[in-house]
């Protein structure tokens, strides 16, 4: 069996999406979509791009201009399939579909120019990201998440913060030298029920790839945050560049909305 979604996790998002976007004033209401771009973007033809998932390879995408940096919260809910492009108003070289292994697509907002919002996608090469539509809201939503999770690689330490106040802090275990944990921001893409070997409850599958190998088990070699059985591990480097945290770190970061920013350091 490969894993499947777990109800909990998606239902805690979306009540928790819900309580965001009915709690975010001034993020998206207000402005005027532009009739041309809104046709523009209705009519475009997508039939031909390639999804942008944690399976793609987007060689020719935009690189995140800045893979440490931190976000104002702002995480983008792709309703419908919607273009990406290479810039505000530019060519389409991909779609972000409105699901990602079987959990509706939050990815976080970057930067925004108008209208436009540029988004960190979960395709290969890490660190892609491009520039979506988001004046129509029958393709997109916007919402904030008040979270960070903040990974010190080096130091073997997860972070989750809230408005920038401290709410837990782990020891955890990271890749190992030969298949390191991939430094950069990414976030958090989905949650699934493991259902094969049961080390982790829950996996959090995130927007970033090891850059080792090219599948875990058959999959693209999404690294993801999970448990794991033995507490030996917390502490070292000897993952295949997964993240492993303990029960109770897992548990909070089950809780947090689609989309929360992660920053690898």
């Amino acid at each position: 069996m490969r894993p499947r979604t777990t109800d909990a996790p998606r239902m805690r998002r979306a009540a928790a999406a819900l309580a965001l976007l009915l709690g975010l004033t001034g993020c998206s209401g207000g402005v005027v979509p532009e009739p041309q771009v809104v046709q523009a973007e209705a009519r475009a033809d997508l039939s031909e791009q390639p999804e942008a998932t944690t399976f793609a390879d987007l060689a020719d995408a935009p690189q995140d201009p800045d893979p440490r940096g931190r976000t104002d919260g702002v995480v983008l809910h792709v309703k419908r399939e919607l273009a990406v492009r290479d810039a505000p108003g530019g060519s389409a070289f991909a779609k972000l579909p409105a699901t990602q292994l079987d959990n509706p697509t939050w990815v976080p907002v970057v930067a925004e120019r108008g209208q436009w919002a540029r988004v960190l996608l979960p395709s290969r090469p890490n660190g892609t990201s491009g520039w979506v539509w988001t004046g129509d809201p029958d393709l997109v939503e916007k919402a904030r998440s008040p979270y960070l999770v903040d990974v010190d690689v080096n130091a073997r330490r997860l972070e989750v913060f809230q408005d920038g106040r401290s709410v837990g802090e782990w020891v955890v275990g990271v890749g190992k030298a030969k298949s390191p944990t991939p430094r950069g921001r990414t976030f958090i893409m989905a949650a699934i029920e493991e259902t094969v070997t049961h080390f982790s409850p829950i996996i959090l599958p995130l927007g970033t790839h090891s850059e080792t190998f090219n599948s875990y088990g058959g999959g693209p070699g999404t690294v993801a945050l999970h448990g794991w059985p033995d507490p030996a591990v917390f502490g070292r480097a000897d993952s295949d560049g997964c993240v492993r945290v303990p029960a109770d770190a897992l548990h909070l970061l089950s809780t947090l909305p689609l989309g929360t920013l992660v920053v690898l350091r």
